[in-house]
């Protein structure tokens, strides 16, 4: 299951897995371009970056800082049915 955690300004969607047994997380990155859509895959702790399609190093860079920002919620989120039911809706 992934449960979506937010949208950046450049439209690019962010989701998280539910934490796994062994502790990792699945981070999916996707912003749609024109015919199609740029997608990324990171899993945490480890912030090792899998199918990589259409981002540059630059734009994998600037993700992972969001994602180093973002990761200790991103993994209590994972543990709790993301973020809506973490917060209650």
């Amino acid at each position: 299951m992934m449960y979506g955690y937010m949208t950046l300004s450049d439209q690019t969607g962010i989701a998280h897995s539910e934490m796994k047994p062994d502790g990792t997380v699945k981070v999916y990155f996707e912003k749609p371009v024109e015919g199609g859509f740029q997608h990324a895959t990171c899993f945490l702790p480890a912030y090792r970056w899998d199918a990589i399609n259409g981002f540059s190093s630059e734009d994998i860079q600037h993700l992972e800082k969001i994602l180093r920002d973002n990761a200790h919620l991103i993994l209590e989120f994972s543990q709790e049915g993301g973020f809506e039911n973490a917060a209650g809706y």
